[in-house]
């Protein structure tokens, strides 16, 4: 096991890289299964929900390539099990995205409950609804258990925008006979990335980047060479961090496209970074000022599907809060767990309320002070690493085994840009 060891208060310069998004990268790792041929795979993060993923897909047959620090080539053409070892299953979330391509490929399935973040409830009934819809005969007891004795196309209206059950769905659906028209279907730019390399593997989707999408059934599908998207949560989280560790920050490589509504809602903590043609840069030396609605009332940010607020960027953002003039409310919809971590910040000294499971007040700036911490989750571990670095005195995080699941070689980009941070052994 290891621990960040993080000595806070040094001013971060420097331009950073955002590594591939984990959220397009380990759907379309399971994407694999549905062809013969080879997949490659670029910009693909070597964190630790990924490297799960792949040890999965291994057991189950799959050829496994790294080419180079950040292509992986997949072939799945002797791929032999549906049935993935239960035990590394239940360590990633993601490993429900198994469920539509096994399916399509062998008809059968036999899939451990995924794991995940321990942020709340994170059901999977719109998974099962719209496999079913799609002919797939299901059962659930230690085991999620399917048959697929025929892909029938189907017209399913989903009960959330669930992000992992569109794309399983609309992994499943490229298999189909007929077509498939998925209403309120999710449409982040990781759910556009997957439809992209599915078309590029031969699929017929149209509609990619709306809430309604309509599959084309295709017999078969080849292989492709695909480019993983930049993560814009990590773009979110050096964009907040910049904000605040005053010194100037660029984050290079980025879709900028993809971030303008994240940043219209970042405005109202006063973090206004300037807009390149693929860049983001953030000057921490100016003051944040919270920015109060209309008739001096007090600003809110809630999270929700996109293109609302992410809920994996309301960790960082709150952290940024913390530094700002003003008070602002959180309002997290979506998990009920997500603000538990903020207890931390407030034995560091930060001016916070928690009002319920999902709610929470700010009022800032506040001072933070050094802690000895532990990372809930993989997001609010990314929190508690920004506040560290800004927090006087030497802080240590433990259980960074989550925030490496989501952050590649994140102590080595913030030690490019001058933080005093190191990954020590316990």
């Amino acid at each position: 096991m290891h621990k960040f060891v993080i000595e806070g208060g040094r001013p971060l310069h420097g331009s950073v890289r955002p590594s591939g998004n984990k959220n397009e990268a380990l759907p379309a790792l399971c994407a694999c299964l549905l062809s013969d041929e080879p997949v490659t795979l670029r910009r693909m993060p070597r964190i630790g929900d990924v490297l799960t993923m792949l040890e999965i897909l291994q057991g189950i047959g799959v050829r496994v390539e790294w080419t180079d620090l950040e292509t992986v080539v997949l072939d799945a053409s002797k791929a032999n099990s549906w049935h993935p070892n239960y035990a590394l299953c239940v360590k990633v979330r993601a490993s429900i995205m198994l469920l539509g391509p096994l399916l399509a490929r062998f008809g059968q399935v036999e899939l451990a409950p995924p794991g995940g973040d321990v942020i709340g409830a994170r059901r999977i009934d719109t998974h099962w609804e719209g496999i079913v819809a799609l002919g797939g005969i299901l059962s659930l007891d230690r085991v999620i258990t399917g048959r697929m004795p025929k892909i029938v196309g189907t017209d399913f209206y989903l009960d959330e925008p669930s992000v992992t059950a569109t794309e399983n769905l609309v992994m499943l659906a490229t298999r189909a006979e007929g077509t498939t028209t998925l209403h309120n279907a999710a449409s982040e730019p990781h759910v556009v990335g997957i439809c992209r390399l599915l078309n590029s593997m031969g699929a017929k989707i149209t509609g990619i980047g709306t809430n309604r999408l309509q599959i084309e059934g295709v017999t078969s599908l080849k292989g492709a060479d695909h480019t993983i998207g930049a993560d814009f949560m990590e773009v979110g989280s050096f964009l907040c961090l910049g904000a605040i560790a005053k010194g100037k920050i660029t984050v290079s490589d980025v879709n900028v496209e993809d971030m303008r509504y994240p940043l219209k809602v970042l405005g109202r903590l006063g973090i206004n970074p300037e807009i390149g043609e693929n860049s983001l840069t953030i000057d921490g030396t100016r003051p944040l000022v919270m920015r109060k609605d209309i008739g001096d009332r007090i600003a809110s940010i809630y999270s929700g599907p996109w293109p609302a607020f992410p809920t994996d960027l309301m960790s960082v953002a709150i952290v940024g809060a913390t530094q700002a003039a003003g008070t602002l409310i959180f309002f997290e919809k979506m998990f009920e767990g997500r603000m538990f971590f903020t207890d931390n910040l407030m034995r560091m000294g930060a001016n916070i309320v928690l009002c319920d499971p999902h709610r929470i007040v700010v009022t800032g700036p506040s001072q933070l002070f050094c802690a000895n911490m532990s990372s809930p989750d993989v997001r609010a571990g990314m929190a508690l690493v920004m506040a560290a670095l800004i927090a006087l005195g030497k802080s240590e995080i433990h259980n960074i085994y989550q925030i490496e699941r989501g952050y590649q070689d994140i102590d080595k980009k913030l030690e490019t840009l001058g933080a005093a941070i190191r990954r020590v052994t316990v």
